[in-house]
């Protein structure tokens, strides 16, 4: 048995009555939140280690800085453990795919979120979880899931049209979340959304703020911190999340199709063939593609449109190239899939903020990297917001050029230079299926809109476990056309 295995199979046996609290009601979920508060601000939680780069102003820029001098490699030592910040496509090549079985996936202080989602296990379990999912996955499918995720943009569409009349300052990226939302909702589970938007992204925001976390630690430090209410934004994020995610499996189907991923993970607990997978399974499930799903699409969208605000010409051939694909009419796949140009600016848009900007594993197995040894429990930090402004890969890397990613120049590109997805087995299930949504949005929202960013140029961004702007907001002016 290989080391993730082994690890996986110590996860299987774990209690799982405990995580979510399904079918327990609101004071279940309420005393299991209580519980899961506890553990915020504890010395192993992600956001502890991610408090490290707070301590810096602009920390993505100065470990880009130090990993030129370094040679791609810095070691952090935090009191008896240690961080291997890693940026050269050799190393993601050797954790990835050559040795992925020494490096198992680190998510400790994300158990509240994600549960036993794929998205957090390793090894056969995750061969076994993954495998019923696979299908909705496919790019065949893509074009069955268009009409929900063209209603999902048009809805979006009508309440920029209400920004627009009103000409009121936006944090956008609350939008992109919302309509990315929706689209998940719609397209993957048959749902309409049962949830306020703006109300679940302020949760999101709160939870994901590393400085809170890094403020609680020190709090329990001090011992000016004993218990953590329910009443703290955090600790409340994990409680609303609780209650939410039944709520999306329970609530009323849109269409009542019979192939959505829903219905594809709730055959999966409903086969006796498959003891791992059970009603809970499908909640863990739903909770990654509804969290990590929806980030990353509308990051990118976010990101997008900040980078079309400075580069209007770009956005202008966007719209062009709508206009001679399907013209006043309602796209097909097919016209959506031949947006080469918008696809592009969309794929280099995640080479310069990759949403997942840091992919973090821990060693399961002694090893060596760029000549320093690796021991069993190290943490390693694969970057690839680094690797993706590296002029060893890139020509003028920071500069915005979506023509690197049409097909001619793709092909030229360097093995593992760019990784805004991860690579290997464990690759984002779902990132094709985010570009064709964020290429779908791309070119139906700017035929109608024209954004305006209003903040500091550059933005700024902030080192959460994904690449957010500052403070979770950009904020924007929207302008009917």
């Amino acid at each position: 048995m290989d080391h993730a295995s082994a690890a996986a199979g110590a996860q299987e046996s774990e209690d799982r009555s405990g995580e979510t609290g399904t079918g327990t009601g609101s004071a279940g979920r309420g005393s299991i939140a209580h519980t899961h508060a506890q553990g915020l601000g504890e010395e192993q939680s992600i956001w502890f280690k991610l408090g490290v780069l707070t301590r810096q102003d602009d920390p993505i820029p100065a470990l880009q800085r130090i990993s030129e001098k370094m040679g791609g490699c810095i070691r952090v030592n935090l009191k008896d453990e240690r961080i291997f910040f890693l940026s050269e496509v050799d190393h993601f090549k050797h954790v990835l795919l050559n040795k992925v079985d020494n490096y198992g996936k680190y998510f400790e202080g994300l158990k509240p979120i994600f549960g036993r989602a794929m998205i957090t296990i390793d090894g056969a379990l995750w061969q076994k979880i993954r495998m019923p999912q696979q299908a909705a996955f496919q790019p065949k499918m893509f074009g069955e899931y268009l009409p929900y995720l063209l209603a999902a943009v048009d809805e979006k569409a009508r309440d920029l049209d209400q920004c627009a009349k009103t000409g009121e300052t936006i944090n956008l990226l609350e939008h992109t979340w919302g309509l990315a939302a929706s689209m998940v909702c719609k397209a993957l589970f048959d749902r309409d959304v049962p949830f306020n938007p703006k109300a679940v992204f302020g949760a999101v925001k709160s939870y994901t703020d590393v400085g809170h976390h890094r403020d609680l630690r020190l709090a329990k430090v001090k011992g000016d911190l004993t218990e953590v209410s329910l009443d703290d934004p955090a600790a409340g994020a994990v409680a609303a999340w609780l209650k939410l995610i039944p709520e999306v499996v329970g609530a009323v189907p849109r269409d009542h199709r019979q192939r959505t991923l829903l219905t594809m993970l709730q055959a999966a607990a409903a086969d006796p063939n498959q003891p791992d997978f059970d009603d809970q399974q499908v909640l863990d499930e739903v909770k990654q593609y509804l969290w990590a799903g929806t980030e990353t699409t509308a990051l990118t969208l976010n990101w997008c449109l900040y980078l079309l605000h400075l580069n209007p010409e770009v956005a202008e051939r966007i719209r062009q190239e709508g206009e001679d694909a399907y013209g006043t009419r309602v796209p097909s796949w097919d016209d959506i899939h031949a947006l080469s140009y918008t696809r592009a600016v969309i794929q280099e848009t995640m080479r310069l903020y990759p949403p997942v900007w840091s992919i973090i594993r821990v060693a399961l197995a002694e090893d060596e990297i760029s000549g320093h040894k690796v021991m069993p429990g190290d943490k390693v930090a694969l970057c690839p917001y680094i690797v993706h402004h590296t002029a060893r890969y890139w020509d003028e890397p920071e500069k915005f050029d979506p023509s690197r990613f049409m097909p001619e120049k793709a092909k030229k590109r360097a093995p593992y230079s760019y990784v805004p997805f991860g690579a290997g087995k464990r690759a984002c299930i779902g990132g094709a299926l985010s570009i064709a949504e964020n290429t779908l949005a791309l070119t139906q929202l700017l035929r109608k809109f024209r954004f305006e960013y209003v903040g500091e140029v550059p933005a700024r961004m902030d080192a959460t476990v994904t690449l957010t702007p500052r403070g979770g907001a950009l904020p924007f002016r929207v302008h009917a056309r």
